[in-house]
Parts: C-alpha cells; structure tokens; sequence
C-alpha cells in the first residue's frame, strides 16, 4: 500500500477557497481519496487506512484518475463510514445512519418511539430521515452529506462539522456531488 505524499495532511488543505484548492491533477486522485477517508473516519485514522488499502485494491494497480472514483469508494466505505441505498429502503437507511452514528457514541432521535416500526417506515421518505439524522447530528457538531448518485439510491456519509470545509473542498475535485443531508 502506498500513502500520499505528507504533503497532504488534513489539517492544512482547506484554509483556501475552491479556486485555491489543489487540483486532481496536481494533488493526484488517490491523495484526494485519502483525505476524503480521513475526513469521513473523525479520529479513526486505522478505519481510514483500511478502506484506502481496500480502494487501493480496487484499483488494482490501475491509475485512480482513470476510474469513477465515487462508485469505487462507494464500495469501500458503505456501512462503514457511508451508506448506499435504494431510496424506498427507509429501514435500512435509519439502521446504517443509526450504525455511523453509534461509531461516535451518537444516538438519533427519530420522533418515534420505534423507528423500525412498519407503519413509520411507511409514512416517511429517505429525505425526511436524512434531514431529521442531520438535524440531530448537528446539535453533536456533526454533519451529514448526501452526494448525487444519478440513481434512485441515496448515499453518502457523515463528519465533524469542523470539516464541513474540506468535503466542500475535497468532492467536487474527485467528482462527487455532496450537499449536506439537512439543506
């Protein structure tokens, strides 16, 4: 497995605005992913390293400049440090949002008593889970973000709202449409 240079420590990529930012081309495909992965792993730099070497795997030896980043991390963070699922999966979306929540001793109140309840899951839609998980998560200075995925799946991950920069930063140079979940 090969890291990015040092030169791409977190903490000090994002005092500059998008203009400013260092571009795919000069900062490389695989550095960017891995600041993502620092950025969606808060305080789990090991998580981070794993799902690196499993993007790095991926690739197989490829050039990451040369593959839809986002479907590949995709694949390497989901139900770990993201989620990917088909929007009429209410369920499932409250159980991973729970699951990335209680990786931070988080919990979310979903405004009713049992969330997994068939008759809640069926009068509630993705979006007003992924604005209720975002509202709860940011009072606990976090953020949750969604990102495009052209389907009718919703995905993406949560990070300190400190960071709230750097996913700014950061997606739109691997290609990935991220908005907070709440906006």
């Amino acid at each position: 497995m090969t890291l990015p240079d040092d030169d791409f420590d977190p903490d000090n990529n994002y005092a500059q605005d998008a203009e400013g930012a260092q571009s795919e081309d000069a900062a490389g495909a695989e550095a960017l992913v891995w600041q993502l992965l620092l950025v969606i792993n808060p305080g789990d730099e090991d998580a981070a390293m794993r799902q690196f070497e499993a993007f790095q795997d991926a690739l197989g030896g490829g050039d990451a400049g040369d593959v839809d980043v986002p479907w590949l991390l995709k694949d390497v963070i989901d139900w770990k440090s993201g989620f990917h699922l088909d929007e009429s999966e209410t369920g499932a979306l409250i159980d991973c949002i729970n699951e990335l929540a209680a990786r931070f001793n988080l919990a979310i109140d979903w405004g009713v008593e049992d969330p997994t309840d068939d008759a809640f899951l069926g009068s509630v839609s993705a979006t007003e889970l992924l604005e209720t998980a975002h509202d709860q998560l940011r009072l606990d200075g976090y953020t949750l973000w969604t990102w495009e995925t052209g389907t009718d799946a919703v995905a993406g991950w949560m990070t300190l709202a400190a960071d709230d920069e750097a996913v700014r930063v950061l997606s739109p140079a691997l290609g990935i449409d991220a908005r907070r979940a709440g906006v």
